[in-house]
């Protein structure tokens, strides 16, 4: 059995931060309901491509029109059903809208309510528009990154905070609190600031500053680049090599494999870098990544090919491990997809048919809190639900 099997969450954003904790949610086996707003009812309406967030694999969607009283009280119902509710409007838009925690928790007070947002519920910044750079740049990310050709912070190749910093914060959050209301029996108010995640995951170095002053740069530390035995080098055929040599033992195997000797007992010497990152980059210049990768990868000296994404997908260690999965678009045709990849979930997955776009699950969710056809039937008429 999955082991969020039996609970249920309200997903009322479409993208971002929220959207991918609910994925890790539903892959964990919460039954996950994703509510849009009403097409056509004066709310931009985000529709992410099809094969985005797992294509909503193991989800179901209702549309619901927030501006009828009709369609906030299916929310309010669904939520006094629900264990948890993702939302990312503005601080305090829900409550206006009649759905915020203290209106829902008065129906369900076990419900656990996740707020995300770029900068949490209170503060100078909180009611700041942003997306994933803006939260790298706050948190101290940009800053500690490497450098563009013309000097700037580079571009980071993944979305890290709504990824980490805000999914998987508030994945995990949400887990805990289920934890907590296990003992206590009353849910919480979930406060999932996306720039308090990229603050974690930038600990090393804020504790660093904070305890000694000392400021960390691109190439002033171990892992920004300071020594040659931890960096990125080409191969002679133009692709890359992730050099994670720290460790003196596997510096030393790493400096003998490469004919090098003479470098390992200076790895952490500040006055020789330049000249041990020139010589390594001298000698993999002579051999292809894969000849490399073949001769270093497995000899403890902490090498691995930096790969493209679609080397990535072929990949047979992944693919050994059952990281990738078929999806099947009524449109699109078939497809791969990442499977549930997350420790605990079930990676073993059937082929996931996506419905055709625009079907909805209304009476399904909806038959599930108790409405009538007859009741469904009257809130399609009003424009309530669709």
């Amino acid at each position: 059995m999955s082991l969020l099997h039996g609970l249920t969450a309200l997903d009322l954003a479409a993208v971002g931060p929220a959207a991918r904790a609910s994925r890790i949610l539903a892959d964990y086996g919460m039954r996950v309901i994703k509510v849009a707003p009403v097409a056509g009812a004066g709310v931009e309406a985000i529709e992410p491509v099809f094969h985005a967030y797992g294509g909503g694999r193991g989800m179901q969607k209702i549309r619901v029109n927030l501006k009828t009283e009709a369609g906030r009280n299916v929310i309010v119902r669904l939520a006094s059903r629900a264990d948890a509710l993702i939302e990312s409007y503005r601080p305090g838009v829900a409550s206006r809208l009649g759905i915020g925690y203290e209106q829902l928790k008065a129906h369900n007070p076990r419900l656990i309510y996740c707020s995300t947002t770029g900068y949490g519920q209170a503060g100078p910044y909180a009611q700041w528009a942003g997306h994933d750079i803006d939260y790298l740049a706050v948190g101290g990310f940009l800053a500690c990154s490497g450098r563009d050709a013309e000097g700037r912070p580079a571009l980071p190749g993944a979305t890290v905070a709504d990824s980490a910093g805000g999914g998987m914060h508030a994945a995990m959050a949400i887990m805990a609190a289920l934890v907590g209301r296990a003992q206590s029996g009353v849910g919480t108010h979930l406060d999932v600031s996306v720039v308090d995640g990229v603050l974690n995951l930038m600990s090393l170095y804020l504790d660093q500053y904070l305890a000694t002053g000392e400021e960390t740069q691109p190439g002033s530390a171990l892992l920004t680049g300071k020594f040659a035995c931890y960096g990125v080098y080409t191969a002679g055929d133009g692709r890359h090599l992730a050099v994670g040599a720290i460790e003196g033992k596997f510096f030393r195997n790493l400096c003998r494999l490469l004919g090098v000797e003479h470098y390992a007992d200076a790895q952490y010497d500040p006055s020789r870098q330049d000249e041990i990152r020139q010589g390594l980059q001298e000698r993999f210049r002579t051999r292809s990544r894969d000849e490399w990768t073949a001769l270093l990868a497995d000899k403890d000296t902490c090498v691995a090919p930096v790969l493209a994404i679609s080397e990535v997908a072929a990949n047979a260690h992944l693919r050994s491990q059952g990281a990738f999965m078929t999806a099947n678009h009524p449109k699109h045709g078939t497809f791969g997809q990442l499977a549930p990849n997350l420790a605990g979930a079930e990676r073993d997955q059937p082929t996931f048919n996506l419905p055709p776009a625009g079907q909805l699950d209304t009476d399904a969710v909806l038959g599930g809190a108790g409405y009538s056809a007859d009741e469904i039937r009257e809130l399609r008429g009003q424009g309530s639900v669709q």
